[in-house]
């Protein structure tokens, strides 16, 4: 799925960037940093359960898809709040260009899309339905380019990956539920953490099971025109 391509203004090769995760997940945090880069985390503020009761006859791609825009829309409005009492500029420096991250991830079994659990119930009760079988885990990302005061380009897609899990008994799935580890996690599991052992393999990009694809994300930024190397050397600036 892709929404959002940008036809604005083009980077030039000495503009300076910040990196913004919009996201509280220290997943995708890690992620991030293993890949080079050092974002600083802004949080949204967007109801990810109220907005997806909205989204329900949405494909899955364009839902979670949806909620990652929902989220850059927060994040960016946060930003562009602290910038306004700057202007353009702090102590005669320009202020740098914003380059924001924001991602939803939930997991597609047997045609239904199902985030978070919340609850040890609800995660039991998942498992107990996917275990032995395989489903999708479906992420939306969105990344937008803020310069100034103005979003000059943004731009959304979705990746799937098919995840199998193995046929768990009931102890383990007690045991993994009450380590807390599933509740916020979409779909129930992890790949890096304790639910990796109860991942017998994925079929696509990993980094996008963890929360946030790499790969997606580069191909967003090089419709920005953006490439991601410059993002690793400014990380040292």
């Amino acid at each position: 799925m892709t929404s959002g391509e940008d036809d604005g203004p083009r980077t030039s090769a000495d503009t300076r960037f910040e990196v913004i995760l919009g996201s509280a997940s220290p997943a995708r945090l890690a992620v991030l940093r293993q890949g080079g880069l050092d974002p600083r985390v802004v949080v949204p503020d967007v109801d990810e359960d109220a907005l997806l009761a909205t989204l329900a006859a949405e494909a899955p791609g364009d839902a979670v898809t949806r909620l990652a825009q929902a989220k850059a829309d927060s994040v960016i409005r946060t930003l562009l709040g602290e910038r306004v009492d700057h202007a353009d500029s702090v102590d005669g420096q320009t202020l740098p260009d914003l380059v924001v991250l924001t991602c939803d991830s939930m997991l597609l079994f047997q045609g239904t899309l199902s985030g978070k659990p919340h609850s040890a119930d609800v995660a039991i009760e998942q498992w107990k339905r996917m275990r032995g079988s395989e489903a999708q885990l479906v992420t939306g990302h969105c990344v937008a380019h803020v310069s100034g005061l103005d979003v000059a380009g943004r731009t959304a897609e979705s990746a799937s990956t098919v995840v199998r899990f193995a046929d768990v008994d009931d102890e383990e799935i007690d045991a993994y539920v009450s380590t807390g580890e599933p509740l916020e996690v979409a779909g129930a599991f992890t790949l890096d953490g304790r639910g990796g052992w109860f991942i017998e393999g994925i079929e696509g990009d990993p980094s996008s099971v963890i929360g946030i694809g790499l790969p997606t994300v580069r191909h967003l930024l090089r419709r920005l025109d953006i490439r991601v190397a410059t993002l690793w050397s400014q990380n040292s600036r």
